[in-house]
């Protein structure tokens, strides 16, 4: 069973002036809760032949945290295979949060728990096991929490140790059953408390992947669709959430959703752009038709931003403030930092008069994000209780940070932070190109400058984001946790969760290089120009980089138990198959080109892979929707990758375009170089058939490329009948000429198989490829072919015609090599030589 990652207990030390870096000091103590199948002393029954330990908790306890107890019951089914319970009572789970559940709060007056470790302390749990906590209980393992997300996080913790991954949903992390369950701890466990207040993610750019899955599975961005989400951010221990919005309105899509966010412990904002718990798409649907623009519309965006904090005032919520324009747009030249300024004042001012508190006593947030930071820096302020959500620049580099020693501000300082990204110079939005390495050097430059209010990372569809994801919210709750060399670790344990150990360590190596090629440049951007075909061999290196990992991949997907591999395929196969496969295509057509630019026939080779390659997405795309989980994630690969001609997505993917080169008739007069001609049997100068008689190839027989024989075989051949070869000598003087046959026997009552053999129409050669055969096994079979060697003579350089004239049927030409002194050894033989234009 997969050990928690790196589980501390967090000393607040108050030392006044000293550096944010050195706020939370950590002690490593070993006192992780481990799981076994075995009976033990210690240990206290979770599942014991199917039947699992009750449940107790108080009714007046939060509703949030009733859900989660429920879920808990549905993952006690998944890991039992039963939800029946014991009937002797002697073991109990009491699960609840100090000062609203009876039950804690009585374990705490009869100093069964210390309730100092949870009092006046922020989304913390405690698990310990509790001696005779009630009449006719033995022993109790005790969940409690400092407030509702604190019990949740606990519950959610018991669940992970069960085996249940938070990704059992959304990568359908399959669950291994297990009869018998023992938890063992040997004190007081606990994660303490979250470096980061507000920890969370925003749902971008989510048409047309997430917006068709979410149509197709509950008809919208209602409200079970997003209990799906926030289950998951709550067993990521995540509480904070920017919802979709580019096609939708979280409150007034489904006037369920606000309530239910409320309900179970998210804490809801909206995006940059989306002032005062508004939605963009809610002033088009109820805005009074006026401009999006606070100096002719003042009265109109007051009254529309009035509603919306009517609707959210008894919500836990955080309210963005200031303006940007309609859309995701910048304000116009004319809006100044002035008119901003008054806009924070009045929007404050409605937050005032709606929940009759100070503004202050509502959190807020400041988005700088884009030209925003602008008037920042041109010296706009907002009230000191505002948070200022600095931001990236939308791919992984963080722009701005407080200066060390900075006064600190009440409202404090948070950081936008991007996996997925609509806009210039490329939209990237289909695959996972994060690196945590990156991730964790940029962020933990953020958090050692003083930024530890709000972290949300815009993941857009949210898969295939999720290893990722896991990350910024596991660094979000302890940023010191990591450092440069344990890294990989954390995809290991990552790893481990949804595939279990055995499969791991090759796991994460696999998303790790994944996302290291796919850091390089991003799918979107990836074109037949990226890499150098001239230099360093670079383009056929990185397409072959990808490729070995693809085969290591597939390796992976076949040794792993069934009931895992859609998980695998989602979490690391199809990322690597879809991107590998744009790289095959993208490469073929770079050589497209180039073979095109020289006039050579070979170029359409390249163009037939490059459009094979471009149906070959389609089919990934097919088997991701359609296939995998048995359809689960209809849609959800739909985000166009090919075809790009701006920064924005095509409608349709569009093949890239690839030139043919009319083939010109072709004499195959094959060159002599670096002391050899081959010649595959196939590519004749000429093929004289008879009267009854023709030539036929038969495509991928033999060793190389095909083979090359008369039919019918029951027809008589006349002397008419031959192939001729062309080759192109620099060489003069004595050479030797291998006819490769496949290794048919003598079955002509021992006579063999004889050809003719003849240079420039010269005296012909006879030669028996077999009649000396008497049955006996060895090299003929072991290699699968008959060589014949004749030794020739050419009298000068340049053009000389080879005829072969077979006198039996049933001879299998594959292949012939003239060495004129420099054909080296080998099993398969040179490819075949280059055609004289």
């Amino acid at each position: 069973m997969l050990k928690p990652w790196f589980r501390s207990v967090w000393i607040l030390l108050f030392l006044g002036a000293i550096s944010h870096a050195a706020v939370f000091a950590q002690v490593q103590i070993d006192n992780s809760p481990s799981l076994s199948t075995k009976a033990n002393p210690s240990g206290f029954p979770l599942i014991v032949n199917g039947k699992t330990a009750p449940i107790l908790f108080s009714q007046e306890d939060y509703k949030g945290v009733h859900r989660a107890i429920s879920s808990l019951k549905n993952d006690f089914k998944m890991v039992s295979g039963s939800s029946e319970t014991f009937s002797d009572g002697r073991y109990k789970v009491i699960i609840g949060t100090l000062g609203k559940s009876g039950l804690v709060d009585q374990l705490a007056r009869d100093n069964k728990i210390d309730p100092r470790t949870l009092r006046g302390k922020n989304e913390k749990f405690i698990m310990q096991l509790v001696k005779n906590p009630a009449k006719d209980v033995e022993t109790a393992l005790v969940i409690a929490g400092s407030d509702m997300r604190g019990t949740i996080y606990g519950i959610y913790e018991l669940s992970k140790q069960m085996g249940v991954s938070p990704w059992y949903y959304w990568a359908d992390v399959p669950v291994q059953q297990q009869k018998n369950l023992y938890f063992n701890i040997n004190s007081v466990y606990t994660e303490g408390e979250p470096a980061v207040k507000y920890r969370g993610i925003f749902l971008n750019d989510e048409a047309p992947a997430l917006t068709g899955w979410a149509r197709a599975t509950f008809g919208g961005y209602n409200h079970q669709f997003y209990e799906k989400v926030f289950e998951l951010l709550l067993r990521l221990k995540a509480n904070f959430m920017w919802p979709a919005m580019w096609g939708s309105a979280f409150y007034d899509d489904d006037p369920e959703n606000g309530k239910l966010a409320n309900e179970m412990g998210i804490v809801m904002s909206t995006s940059h752009h989306e002032p005062m718990a508004r939605a963009q798409q809610e002033w088009k649907r109820h805005g009074n038709g006026g401009d999006w623009n606070y100096q002719t519309n003042k009265q109109g965006l007051q009254d529309f931003w009035r509603g919306g904090i009517e609707r959210a005032k008894n919500w836990e919520s955080i309210i963005t403030i200031a303006m940007r324009g309609d859309g995701d747009e910048p304000m116009s030249e004319d809006q100044n930092i002035g008119l901003l300024e008054q806009i924070v004042k009045d929007q404050r001012k409605i937050i005032s008069e709606v929940t009759g508190k100070k503004a202050s006593a509502t959190p807020q947030v400041w988005a700088l994000y884009k030209e925003v930071q602008d008037y920042y820096d041109k010296g706009m302020r907002v009230p000191d209780d505002v948070t200022l959500l600095l931001c990236d620049d939308n791919w992984g580099n963080v722009r701005k940070l407080p200066a060390l020693g900075a006064k600190p501000r009440s409202g404090g300082y948070g950081m936008y932070y991007h996996f997925d990204y609509v806009g210039a110079p490329r939209n990237s939005k289909w695959l996972n190109v994060t690196q945590i390495q990156r991730v964790w050097e940029q962020m933990n430059l953020t958090y050692q400058h003083g930024v530890d209010k709000i972290w949300v990372v815009n993941v857009g569809d949210l898969k295939p984001m999720e290893y990722p994801i896991s990350f910024f919210l596991d660094m979000a709750w302890n940023p010191n946790q990591f450092n440069a060399n344990n890294l990989l670790a954390h995809t290991e344990e990552w790893c481990a969760q949804q595939f279990g150990e055995q499969y791991a360590k090759e796991a994460a190596e696999l998303i790790n290089l994944y996302t290291k090629y796919n850091h390089r440049v991003t799918p979107e951007l990836l074109n037949d120009r990226t890499y150098s075909l001239e230099n360093y061999n670079e383009f056929e290196r990185v397409r072959d980089d990808y490729r070995d990992l693809l085969i290591r991949a597939m390796r992976l997907y076949n040794r792993i138990p069934k009931q895992y591999q859609d998980a695998f395929d989602q979490l690391v196969l199809f990322p690597i198959n879809g991107c590998s496969n744009l790289y095959d295509m993208y490469y073929a057509v770079a050589m497209n080109k180039k073979l095109a630019g020289q006039g050579k026939v070979e170029a359409n080779k390249w163009a037939s892979i490059a459009e094979e390659c471009f149906k070959r997405d389609s089919a990934l795309t097919y088997h991701y929707n359609k296939e995998i989980a048995g359809g689960k994630w209809a849609h959800m690969m739909d985000q166009v990758r090919i075809g790009y001609r701006s920064w924005n997505d095509p409608r349709n993917s569009i093949m890239p375009k690839v030139l043919y080169v009319e083939p010109k008739q072709s004499q195959k007069i094959y060159a002599e170089k670096n002391g050899y001609v081959s010649i595959e049997a196939e590519d004749y100068f000429k093929a004289q058939p008879g009267k009854q008689v023709h030539w036929q190839i038969i495509p991928d027989l033999g060793k190389t490329k095909s083979g090359l024989t008369t039919m019918p075989v029951t027809e008589k051949l006349n002397p008419d009948v031959y192939v001729e070869y062309k080759v192109d000598l620099q060489t003069v003087g004595k050479g030797t000429l291998t006819v490769r046959t496949s290794p048919t026997l003598n079955y002509n009552e021992n006579k063999g198989l004889r050809y003719a053999l003849s240079i420039d129409g010269g005296p012909e050669q006879i030669v028996n490829i077999n009649g000396h055969y008497r049955g006996e096994l060895g090299k003929w079979q072991a290699e699968r072919v008959i060589d014949t060697k004749h030794e020739l003579d050419f009298a000068k350089k340049g053009e000389h015609s080879i005829r072969i004239r077979p006198l039996e049927q049933g001879i299998v030409f594959q292949k012939l090599m003239l060495d004129m002194g420099g054909l080296k050894p080998s099993y398969l033989g040179p490819p075949e030589s280059e055609v004289n234009n």
